[in-house]
């Protein structure tokens, strides 16, 4: 079987945040249903003063460098952020107005979200689809919101379970009916310098 890799995407602020735990339950739900997936986890708030550096020089620094080309390169994508007034909060919707353009064409993408109340889950139909989509990122249909009665000391409960088993399960099997995905670097075979100079 060949090897796929899965990028995880956490905006929480907090340490330990709701979001994190949501993203690590995803992930692992990801691993039972596809064994052999390589899971990368990315912090935003850990690279939160490089994507604001970005955002003013348009030059992404080494680390979020890194989580960039992890995104690129990656099988499929868990996204997951906290509500705060009824949208995405602002480090996650800055995180991916720096995603190069094209990196998310055709890639599977789970949204998922937490939040102080479940009034807030309509936050993933009505902000992440819509931007996910204008990204082109095969979002799957189910979608995962946390509120805190849905958790129950470190475990899942319940209905958030069900919905954590549905939701991994469409985006394991949109990763495995694609393709490995390849990126290709146009410095990769530069054009040879006796090419140019003859032009």
């Amino acid at each position: 079987m060949t090897r796929r890799t899965l990028a995880v995407v956490s905006a929480g602020l907090s340490q330990p945040s709701s979001s994190r735990l949501l993203a690590d339950q995803l992930a692992a739900a990801v691993r039972r249903e596809r064994p052999g997936v390589d899971v990368v986890t990315i912090e935003l708030r850990d690279i939160a003063h490089d994507i604001t550096n970005n955002l003013l020089t348009g030059f992404p620094p080494a680390g979020l460098r890194e989580a960039l080309d992890t995104v690129a390169r990656a099988d499929g994508l868990i996204a997951v952020t906290p509500i705060f007034n009824a949208s995405y909060s602002g480090l996650f919707k800055s995180f991916f107005d720096v995603v190069e353009e094209g990196s998310l064409a055709d890639k599977p993408v789970l949204i998922a979200a937490t939040g102080g109340t479940a009034r807030h889950s309509l936050a993933l139909e009505h902000a992440l689809r819509p931007m996910f989509s204008y990204l082109h990122a095969v979002v799957v249909p189910t979608a995962v919101f946390a509120a805190p009665e849905d958790w129950g000391g470190a475990t899942v409960q319940g209905a958030l379970a069900s919905r954590i088993t549905r939701a991994t399960g469409e985006l394991a099997r949109e990763i495995s009916r694609r393709e490995p995905v390849t990126v290709i670097d146009p410095f990769d075979e530069p054009t040879p310098f006796e090419e140019l100079l003859a032009s």
